[in-house]
């Protein structure tokens, strides 16, 4: 992501200005996208943001979408090595691909499933030092799989974001998820996303125009900062090796 995408986008999250403490710390940030605007980009941005190399931040990603080759090789081109920070004890992947059966064939059980994940997390960020433990970011993609592997269940899935939630307040982490806005039906979407939002102290929402399809624009985003209280919406292109991120009708140039 280029100097101008990342200062904007980096301004509507409050991450424009220092890294150390990470100023979403504490703080639970919802990613929510339509099947058709992708919104993968903005957690790629910020996985690689909570691992700047000036930083004493971790990252703990929770990946029931795609596999570790996938995200490495997108961070590749955004400057960030995740075999490295790996190797150096700053980030940590939980391929969940390979563990969906067993989570839903187990359910909820204390033995199996969700809590025993959630316990794997704990655990992981416990045998963290100090100086790294109060700067983790716990980063789900996406909810919408996490789901399919409870065998449908939302309330599963609720129950495992309440139990990291206490997790933003014992170590003081921050909670980023990715979820499909509209792939649930309007009576278990509503209860689902409200309960969500609800949690939520950043929402950042990436829909399609309202106009339609264009050639040079590919979407918009909508970020709702409750510590701000404000919220700043602009447009975005998504290229090969960067994201655009301007204000609608300003010049790019």
């Amino acid at each position: 992501m280029n100097q101008r995408s990342s200062n904007l986008l980096d301004e509507a999250l409050g991450l424009d200005q220092a890294i150390e403490p990470w100023p979403l710390r504490g703080r639970v940030v919802a990613i929510e996208d339509r099947v058709e605007t992708s919104g993968s980009f903005v957690l790629h941005h910020l996985l690689k943001r909570s691992l700047s190399p000036n930083s004493s931040n971790v990252s703990v990603l929770i990946a029931f979408s795609q596999p570790f080759s996938h995200y490495d090789r997108i961070l590749r081109k955004l400057g960030c090595n995740l075999v490295s920070q790996r190797d150096n004890g700053r980030f940590f992947f939980f391929d969940m691909l390979k563990l969906q059966c067993t989570v839903g064939d187990e359910g909820m059980t204390p033995g199996g499933g969700l809590i025993a994940l959630y316990g794997k997390t704990h655990k992981t960020i416990s045998a963290l030092p100090e100086i790294r433990r109060k700067n983790v970011s716990i980063i789900i993609d996406d909810l919408s799989l996490m789901e399919v592997a409870a065998k449908g269940s939302s309330d599963y899935v609720l129950d495992f974001l309440h139990y990291c939630r206490t997790l933003t307040s014992e170590f003081n982490c921050s909670l980023i998820t990715l979820n499909h806005e509209d792939i649930y039906s309007i009576e278990d979407g509503c209860t689902f996303l409200l309960q969500m939002e609800y949690h939520t102290d950043i929402l950042i929402k990436v829909e399609p125009l309202a106009t339609g399809l264009a050639a040079d624009v590919h979407g918009q985003l909508t970020v709702s900062n409750k510590g701000r209280n404000k919220a700043s919406n602009f447009h975005f292109k998504v290229k090969e090796n960067v994201v655009e991120c301007f204000y609608p009708g300003r010049n790019r140039d």
